[in-house]
């Protein structure tokens, strides 16, 4: 399959991402971002628990983008987010991007939220 032929449906693939941002459907967010098929939102990092728990319910696993190199959580929100439910998938973020693009082009209920490189 050639890559322009991936069908994402309703959600909205990440295209690229720099120095402080993301590109997504070919719109450029600036920092941290939330991505999910119904939408995209700014992040404001790892004490941001409260919006990542609105995806309790919504999605199966949220990929976590540390930024440029991995990072582990911290343990309070891991356990926050596990303890609601939440699979969750830290990795940097250039990865978890690729990682989200290939589980929404088959469907799957996921969100990322990455810190940008």
């Amino acid at each position: 399959m050639r890559l322009n032929e991936v069908q994402f449906g309703d959600a909205r693939p990440v295209d690229g991402y720099g120095p402080g941002f993301f590109r997504v459907a070919g719109e450029v967010h600036e920092g941290a971002l939330l991505l999910w098929d119904k939408g995209k939102a700014g992040w404001n990092g790892m004490h941001d628990t409260e919006a990542l728990l609105g995806f309790v319910g919504e999605v199966d696993v949220l990929f976590v983008g540390t930024g440029a190199e991995i990072a582990h959580l911290p343990p309070a929100l891991r356990d926050t987010l596990e303890g609601a439910g939440l699979g969750v998938e830290v990795m940097n973020s250039p990865s978890a991007c690729r990682t989200y693009n290939v589980l929404i082009s088959e469907g799957c209920r996921v969100a990322l939220a990455a810190l940008p490189v």
